[in-house]
């Protein structure tokens, strides 16, 4: 009983820190949408380029989850990735609810629940990694004597800097096993001392040995292919951006978007509010003005980018968790009823 309270609290808690931000933030969203009839001025031949780049961005994140599950298949990961996506985007928690979920889906279709969430855990990491390295491309137009806003040069050193240590500890974590062991011992003893369980959680670094070894033999063995599509995902979602850009007619120097994208996708990693939303659409809007674009078509090519970006994916992830539980969740076969 105890343990269901608490579970209850903090979802409360959880709910009420989401609706406090999205407060916050409302007068941001209602700026961005209210600007919808802009919409109709947009070249429509850059919006089929930006929804191309955002599809191409998908399908590269469905090919890093096939080589870190070790799955030939498109199908189950694709359907299970866009019902996550969709489910993430909808509930607060971010991507650790919307990791759960599939982790959750992919255990229907017979992957074991801790490997597959080792590969998704792996494969997010190269994905973050990835867009943390973008911001390497400016530097040549930076050297080169573009002038850069103090802002966006702070979310750049900040992104490198993160980028470093996501290395280095990934370095640590997969060349030596005591830092492995360490953090599996002391999230044993966090895990007994602060929940209540019917059978104490046991030989946690082991597990976490086993583990590493799965996620290094899967993605040690297809690096290249992964890092590749790895940093497909966040160039092709980049590239959406600018195509919303160029839809409204804006210039700006992609050096310099590139840096306000990558600021804005770490803004929409805080789990506050379901996939950053507020978040997002208020710092992009500010970043891409620092970077040169004027305030109307910044807000424009806001909302024109969220939508393909966010919105679309929520209802095509809704076709797709029909699709997965129409093959992989079959409806019990309704019992006979008894004949008089």
């Amino acid at each position: 009983m105890t343990k269901r309270f608490t579970r209850i609290g903090r979802r409360i808690a959880l709910l009420c820190v989401t609706a406090a931000s999205l407060y916050l933030l409302f007068p941001s969203l209602v700026a961005v949408f209210s600007s919808w009839r802009s919409l109709r001025t947009l070249d429509w031949f850059w919006v089929q380029l930006m929804i191309i780049a955002e599809l191409v961005s998908f399908v590269a994140v469905w090919q890093l989850q096939r080589i870190a599950l070790q799955r030939r298949g498109w199908f189950a990961v694709a359907t299970a990735q866009l019902s996550a996506t969709a489910f993430g985007r909808i509930v607060p928690g971010g991507g650790a609810t919307a990791g759960a979920f599939e982790v959750t889906l992919l255990g229907r279709t017979g992957a074991a629940p801790v490997r597959a969430g080792a590969a998704l855990a792996s494969a997010s990491a190269l994905q973050f990694a990835a867009l943390l390295a973008l911001p390497v491309l400016a530097v040549p137009a930076i050297v080169g004597g573009v002038p850069v806003d103090r802002g966006l040069a702070v979310a750049a050193y900040l992104g490198a800097a993160v980028l470093v240590l996501l290395l280095s500890a990934g370095a640590v974590a997969f060349l030596t096993n005591r830092p492995l062991v360490a953090v599996g011992e002391a999230a044993q003893w966090v895990l007994n001392r602060t929940i209540r369980r019917r059978r104490p959680v046991h030989d946690l670094p082991a597990k976490l040995l086993v583990e590493r070894a799965f996620v290094r033999s899967t993605i040690g063995a297809r690096w290249a292919a992964a890092v590749c599509t790895a940093v497909a995902v966040p160039a092709f979602d980049y590239l959406a951006l600018l195509c919303a850009l160029h839809a409204v007619g804006a210039q700006a120097r992609p050096s310099l978007v590139l840096l306000a994208y990558v600021a804005a996708a770490l803004l929409g990693t805080i789990p506050l509010t379901p996939g950053g939303l507020g978040f997002v659409e208020a710092g992009l809007v500010g970043l891409l003005a620092l970077a040169g674009v004027d305030a109307g078509p910044a807000v424009t090519a806001t909302l024109a980018y969220r939508l393909v970006a966010f919105w679309l994916p929520i209802p095509i992830g809704g076709i797709a968790y029909l699709l997965f539980r129409h093959r992989y969740m079959p409806q019990p076969a309704a019992m006979p009823r008894p004949t008089r």
